[in-house]
């Protein structure tokens, strides 16, 4: 292999080794001002594409252990797109977002946690809340169970109070 190929799989390879979430994309018919913009969206979200050459992709990843991204077949022009944010749903809508805007862009494979997904999964992931919001929505399902026990305990202690004093009303009567 060629010292420039060489050079490109070691970048690869600084580039895929601390990414949190890979996005495999297509990008035929982008201009240089849509890269611009995809490129700014990235940066906002702690993330960064490239245009890789699949081989030298496939190269990079086995060297680097990333067998999910080895095993991928991924055909015709690829663009990476790799985030290092806590949030990789962040970087899946941006990419939603912006393939509206830009029919030329669309998913064909994703790497989240060693795992590999297809496009389907990728467009799904891009329709899950944001990291904060699936937080408190757990969060407010953990809380609204103790709440309802203590709801339905203090009901039926309240009922038993009830019960008692029509009980002591009626001997108060009788007497």
């Amino acid at each position: 292999m060629r010292s420039e190929k060489q050079q490109m799989v070691k970048d690869l390879q600084a580039l895929v080794g601390p990414a949190t979430c890979l996005f495999l994309t297509t990008y035929k018919g982008l201009k240089a001002s849509d890269f611009e913009k995809l490129r700014g969206r990235l940066a906002k979200n702690r993330g960064q594409c490239l245009v890789v050459p699949n081989r030298l992709l496939k190269r990079a990843a086995a060297e680097s252990g990333l067998t999910a991204l080895a095993a991928i077949e991924v055909k015709g022009d690829t663009l990476l797109v790799c985030g290092e944010t806590a949030d990789p749903v962040a970087i899946a809508k941006m990419l939603k977002d912006f393939a509206k805007e830009t029919p030329a862009l669309s998913f064909k494979a994703g790497i989240l946690n060693g795992r590999s997904f297809g496009p389907k999964d990728a467009e799904h992931l891009a329709t899950l809340p944001a990291k904060e919001v699936l937080q408190a929505q757990l969060l407010g399902l953990l809380l609204a169970t103790p709440q309802r026990l203590v709801s339905v305990l203090s009901a039926k202690v309240a009922s038993v109070v009830y019960v008692l004093e029509a009980y002591r009303k009626a001997k108060e009567k009788a007497a």
